[in-house]
């Protein structure tokens, strides 16, 4: 007798194992983002590496942008497996290369290798969600993936530090090697389970794609850089963010930019959740540090506070699944998200109490835990197995640019408003982001998307008339 898997929760058989394992790999690849923040000043001082400091930043972004596309379009052909094995791969050649590096260009490599494996594995990790999972647990995977990404964000720095200050920054890299392949190892035999594809026409390459995200990658180099080169770092910008628009169109369904309602807007949500929420959060504990004598640690707190906010959101949302409409979890995330940054506004505008943003900001973690797990079932939900790929490589894309966009254009609106009120011109930035994202919200509601089909990128999703935003 066949079990009832729907009603099987994902730590329960035949889940447990895929699980655990995709969660560590999540778990991993977010501490290691958060962990190199708190040793990174470390390693410079230790290679005399200042000059490639932003880069060692910059590149595994961008390089990221590079994996995801190509691990879409690899998991629409052939499925998830290689993919993920080919990724971990990666990240596993860049840990050993960062933490046996001997120059700051080393170490740099390793980060551009460690980047594209990472972002390639996100996207095949999702892609495997959606070919081993039910679409009832979704919800609740999704759910688990963030929570893993926010624990790290409560323990990475402190560890890190930690680690470097007992033994040396290069076991920041070289002691989550160890941790990568069991975590692997428990994810096989899902993907060993996999029913085949049922696509008649294989998937092609999609090398023009590959090509774009290429340029995209270059062009968020290049913005966040530019702040570096002092007599024409503005037009170096404005171009590279002109550029970006261009390169990333090609790289996401067809009236993403536009936010045509349904899928399209699913994904412009996840850019401008994320250009949000980034944007603003880095420069809170700088105001509380500057202008309230806060010391850094105290001021780390707040963020923490989110970060609590974010999982509890996350955990909310999937036990309340089918109860929970998608489309108000985001309008709701989005809303709660504005309303934080325009707190943060009046506080640095108007000399507030600090309390005003750091309550406030709880609210931000909040709607971005409603969001996030939302945005990436209503991804899956609106896609076939043959562009599933494409799709959670738009969606992650989305992410990444968006928040890279975002943190470049606030560094260079804090740098041109020092004489009269940076923080609050970098808020009212991202609150006009959050607005945005505020109108865009309404657009999610769509229908299924027909069967068959490939997900290329001249005709991305034609069929999904109505497509749903992030």
């Amino acid at each position: 007798m066949t079990p009832d898997t729907s009603a099987a929760g994902i730590l329960r058989r035949p889940y447990l194992l895929a699980t655990v394992g995709t969660c560590a790999l999540v778990f991993l690849s977010a501490f290691e983002s958060l962990a190199v923040t708190t040793v990174m000043p470390v390693v410079s001082r230790d290679l005399n590496g200042a000059s490639l400091y932003a880069l060692a930043f910059a590149g595994p972004l961008a390089t990221g942008v590079m994996g995801m596309v190509g691990a879409g379009n690899w998991s629409d052909r052939r499925g998830p497996r290689a993919p993920l094995y080919a990724s971990v791969a990666l990240f596993v050649v860049g840990l050993l290369v960062a933490g046996t590096a001997s120059t700051m260009e080393m170490l740099v490599f390793g980060r551009l290798v460690q980047g594209l494996g990472g972002g390639a594995m996100t996207v095949a990790l999702y892609v495997l969600v959606a070919r081993i999972y039910p679409p009832t647990l979704h919800a609740r995977i999704f759910a688990a993936f963030a929570a893993s990404w926010v624990i790290p964000s409560l323990v990475g720095p402190f560890a890190a530090g930690l680690v470097a200050q007992l033994s040396s920054w290069h076991w920041v890299f070289l002691g989550v090697v160890g941790l990568v392949v069991p975590a692997l190892a428990m994810v096989v035999p899902a993907m060993r389970g996999m029913a085949p594809s049922t696509q008649t026409e294989p998937v092609p390459w999609a090398f023009g794609r590959m090509g774009w995200a290429a340029l995209a990658a270059l062009t968020v180099l290049a913005l966040n850089l530019s702040a570096d080169v002092p007599s024409v770092g503005g037009v170096i910008a404005a171009v590279a963010l002109v550029l970006a628009l261009i390169a990333v169109r090609p790289l996401v369904p067809r009236g993403t930019l536009t936010a045509r309602r349904g899928l399209p807007s699913v994904i412009l949500s996840r850019g401008l959740a994320s250009a949000a929420f980034f944007g603003a959060e880095v420069y809170l504990p700088y105001l509380l540090t500057e202008r309230y004598a806060f010391t850094p640690t105290f001021a780390g707190l707040t963020l923490t506070g989110a970060a609590l906010a974010w999982a509890g959101a996350s955990a909310l949302q999937g036990r309340l699944g089918s109860q929970l409409a998608d489309a108000l979890a985001v309008r709701v995330g989005a809303f709660l998200v504005l309303a934080a940054i325009a707190l943060a506004f009046v506080t640095a505008a108007l000399g507030f109490p600090p309390a005003v943003a750091i309550g406030g900001w709880l609210f931000a973690g909040f709607g971005m835990g409603l969001m996030y797990p939302r945005l990436s079932v209503m991804t899956l939900a609106l896609s076939t197995p043959e562009n599933q790929g494409f799709n959670s490589a738009a969606m992650s894309i989305s992410d990444s640019l968006g928040g890279a966009l975002a943190l470049a254009s606030t560094g260079l609106v804090f740098a041109a408003f020092t004489t009269t009120d940076p923080f609050a011109a970098v808020f009212a930035l991202t609150a006009i982001i959050a607005v945005v994202g505020v109108a865009v919200a309404p657009r999610v509601a769509g229908r299924k998307p027909a069967t068959g089909g490939g997900a290329g990128a001249s005709d991305a999703h034609p069929k999904l008339s109505l497509p749903q935003p992030k």
